[in-house]
């Protein structure tokens, strides 16, 4: 009985899970909005903003006050000893003697000391010094130019986020393409198979009662074995592209997924020529802004190792505390302590380098002098790449076109060949040349479908379109 609970248990916990699964309906548009929030390239780029905004804050705080405590005890366990010449007194014996007395310390103490020097010991065996500095950074040319490069550093990062964003609507575009070409292949060849299959059946039945030959009905055989491997293969595939695209939703990678979108509802929806003739402004493209910030870092780097001639001023104030004894009575109530504090100024004048300076700064121009060739090449690339991007979209939808029409002729031209394949009219050979070109004239349109949607993603990227 108990086995009989335990299993009825088992399965009912099974079914809860089931239902816990979480499965998403998303059309492409959801799915690009999806994206955009939880992708992991997304998701990177904006922790890359966050950790610009701090770098920002990170380079103002040098030129803003700083303040720092410092505490230092120390405890000789062995007091060095420092020597007085006795010649510099007049009643040597007794200074002499006043002075061991003084300072605890005999000559007996100090084998080694020489004679015509009085050893003794100065302070205590036991201090702490305790102390606040605030510092204050007056002027330095290299802060400027830190200040000015952190913040493009930060415009950088966002100018990264926004590309992000449009690499990741591409590549969900791409993914959910992918999965649409699957389905549609897996639903093809089924049919395929199950026609194909029917055709065998009635080939055979026509070779046992003598009508037609063997090789008619192996010749079916043979191209419906073929047919079931591909299915088999497409099969496998579709859980490949549905994981891709959970990949770059953000999702875990088994995450159950309904697509609402269609192939054909998504090339209607992309077919707009009118992006053929869209005006192309290179200045606002992200890539190119991209490149100028990225001349604009080398500029500031060059404006960097020539600040490094100027001088640097800074001040500080310190104030602290001392405390002497023998013996650890720091935290008593009676324990003395002596106060002291500093005011000063530091300027700090580089006046020779050997010419270091002097080429840290030739090679920073130099560097600046590539940003601006780059600049030159990102610009006239960039134009390239849109004018090919128009060129291929154009050319997928011409391409679109044709297979549509190939594919309505191929069908045609196959069950034409059946017909007469099962009239005694034609050879297996020419119903195998109709099937095979229907098969791949079936590939041809659904790849053309992909490729119009596709297409239409990197031209828009090409054109630097906002995200809608």
């Amino acid at each position: 009985m108990k086995k009989y609970i335990y299993l009825i248990s088992f399965f009912a916990f099974t079914i809860s899970l089931k239902a816990q699964e979480k499965t998403m309906e998303l059309s492409l548009k959801q799915a690009i909005n999806f994206a955009l929030e939880n992708s992991y390239n997304t998701k990177a780029a904006r922790n890359d903003i966050r950790s610009a905004n701090e770098k920002v804050w990170e380079t103002t705080a040098i030129g803003l006050p700083q303040v720092n405590g410092r505490v230092d005890y120390q405890n000789f366990l062995k007091q060095p000893v420092s020597l007085l010449p006795a010649a510099a007194f007049d009643n040597r014996e007794s200074v002499v003697q006043t002075v061991e007395d003084f300072f605890d310390i005999t000559r007996e103490s100090s084998p080694n000391a020489p004679d015509g020097f009085i050893p003794v010991v100065f302070g205590t065996k036991q201090n702490i010094n305790a102390s606040v500095t605030l510092t204050q950074l007056l002027f330095d040319g290299s802060y400027l130019v830190g200040l000015q490069a952190s913040k493009t550093f930060l415009k950088i990062s966002k100018q990264a986020e926004e590309k992000t964003e449009l690499l990741t609507r591409e590549a969900v575009i791409n993914a959910y393409g992918n999965v649409l070409v699957t389905e549609s292949s897996i639903a093809i060849l089924e049919s395929n198979i199950t026609i194909l299959q029917k055709n065998y059946n009635d080939a055979k039945k026509i070779y046992e009662n003598g009508l037609n030959e063997e090789e008619d009905v192996e010749q079916l055989e043979i191209t419906l074995g073929n047919l079931k491997n591909q299915l088999s293969s497409v099969v496998r595939m579709k859980e490949i592209a549905y994981q891709m695209l959970n990949l770059s939703l953000g999702n875990p990678i088994n995450t159950s997924l309904i697509l609402t979108d269609t192939l054909n509802s998504l090339v209607i929806s992309n077919m707009a020529l009118s992006l053929v003739s869209e005006d192309f402004n290179v200045n606002n493209h992200i890539d190119f802004k991209i490149s100028e910030n990225d001349r604009e870092t080398k500029r500031l780097m060059m404006k960097l190792e020539q600040s490094k001639a100027l001088p640097s001023l800074n001040a500080f104030v310190n104030y602290g505390s001392q405390g002497f004894s023998d013996s650890f009575t720091f935290f008593n109530s009676g324990q003395q302590w002596f106060d002291s504090s500093l005011l000063g100024v530091s300027l700090n004048v580089p006046i020779f380098s050997s010419f270091s300076r002097k080429s840290k700064t030739a090679q920073a121009k130099i560097a600046l002098e590539n940003a601006d060739l780059r600049l030159t090449e990102t610009k006239e690339r960039l134009s390239l790449l849109a004018e090919k991007a128009k060129s291929d979209y154009q050319l997928s939808i011409e391409n679109y076109t044709t297979a549509q029409k190939n594919l309505g002729l191929s069908e045609r031209i196959e069950k034409k060949q059946r017909i007469k394949f099962f009239e005694g009219i034609s050879s297996s050979f020419d119903l195998l040349l109709a099937q095979n070109q229907l098969y791949t004239q079936q590939q041809n349109y659904i790849q053309s479908m992909l490729a119009v949607i596709s297409k239409k993603a990197a031209l828009e990227n090409a054109l630097n379109l906002p995200i809608k």
